[in-house]
């Protein structure tokens, strides 16, 4: 990822989100030929010099401080994903460039494996900025059992762009297209010299025109916590809240664990796939996709036309 053209091409883009209105300023009934603001309505509302932000938005982010940068995230009312991301890219441009480099395969530490099998019958998995499922426990294997069907490993953003299944799987699947791009998008300016995620973009953005117009966007986002949809194979629709927990001595690494609202029909839906995912890990050697395709097809049916 070459830092200056991100750079460039995300400040444009917040740039371009907001209106005059927006920022308070007057527009006097003229014509404008942006949507957004101009450059000179940021420069005033950050109190720098128009030359100073211009060179700033072309990429060149030598020098700049961090008194400058938060001046400039709150002209273009970013919030805190947009922020990070900012400064994430002014800190790899200010860097000295290493070479890229391809990750070496993360592994989960034992103890956070035990960890996230103690918490069955709660879902749970672990995963990595590229959003490959690096783990997951009993409960975790059966909620996105559709995701670890691919030979190649888990990853959502593969699944999401790359296998037609994901479309009945995510109820919303705008809303979670959108959200897998921004993720990754976040995850590059963290790591812009990651190989095997540069790798995985260039894929996605290959075969998937859907990718490839929401990466033009330049929007990111940090999955902390929220609400989930999703349609599973065997109990049908589920709407989860989600909290997503770093991992503090693995670098790069979070925790996510999956709830259903008490008394609700996710929660007894939920109930319905621990009992099945209970009777799975007792059988040596049964295989989740195997599994999920002998299923009784009226629960197929079922999960698709609720």
């Amino acid at each position: 990822m070459h830092t200056e053209i991100e750079i460039r091409e995300f400040l444009t883009t917040r740039r371009a989100k907001v209106t005059p209105e927006r920022a308070g300023l007057p527009t006097f009934g003229r014509h404008r030929r942006v949507a957004g603001l101009r450059r000179e309505e940021v420069a005033l509302l950050a109190g720098i010099s128009v030359e100073y932000y211009t060179r700033l938005e072309r990429g060149n982010a030598r020098g700049v401080s961090d008194s400058v940068l938060d001046a400039v995230c709150t002209a273009l009312q970013m919030n805190d994903a947009e922020r990070d991301h900012l400064l994430d890219l002014v800190r790899a441009a200010n860097a000295d460039r290493p070479p890229r480099r391809t990750s070496s395969p993360q592994k989960v530490r034992p103890s956070i494996a035990r960890l996230a099998d103690a918490m069955n019958p709660i879902p749970v998995i672990v995963r990595n900025g590229r959003l490959d499922l690096l783990y997951a426990n009993d409960m975790g294997r059966a909620l996105f059992s559709e995701v670890f069907r691919d030979p190649r490993g888990p990853n959502n953003a593969r699944f999401t762009f790359l296998d037609p299944r994901s479309r009945l799987f995510w109820p919303d699947w705008e809303r979670a297209a959108s959200d897998t791009v921004a993720m990754l998008h976040a995850e590059a300016g963290r790591n812009p010299y990651d190989r095997s995620l540069a790798e995985l973009i260039g894929e996605l953005s290959t075969r998937s025109d859907e990718f490839r117009v929401r990466w033009a966007a330049h929007d990111v986002k940090n999955h902390r916590s929220g609400t989930k949809q999703l349609r599973h194979p065997l109990v049908g629709e589920l709407t989860l809240t989600f909290e997503s927990l770093e991992l503090s001595a693995d670098p790069g690494l979070s925790m996510s664990t999956y709830a259903a609202e008490p008394g609700s029909a996710s929660e007894a839906r939920l109930v319905e796939l621990a009992e099945w995912a209970a009777t799975r890990s007792k059988l040596a050697g049964v295989d989740d996709a195997a599994e999920i395709g002998e299923a009784d097809a009226a629960a197929v049916e079922r999960s698709t036309t609720e």
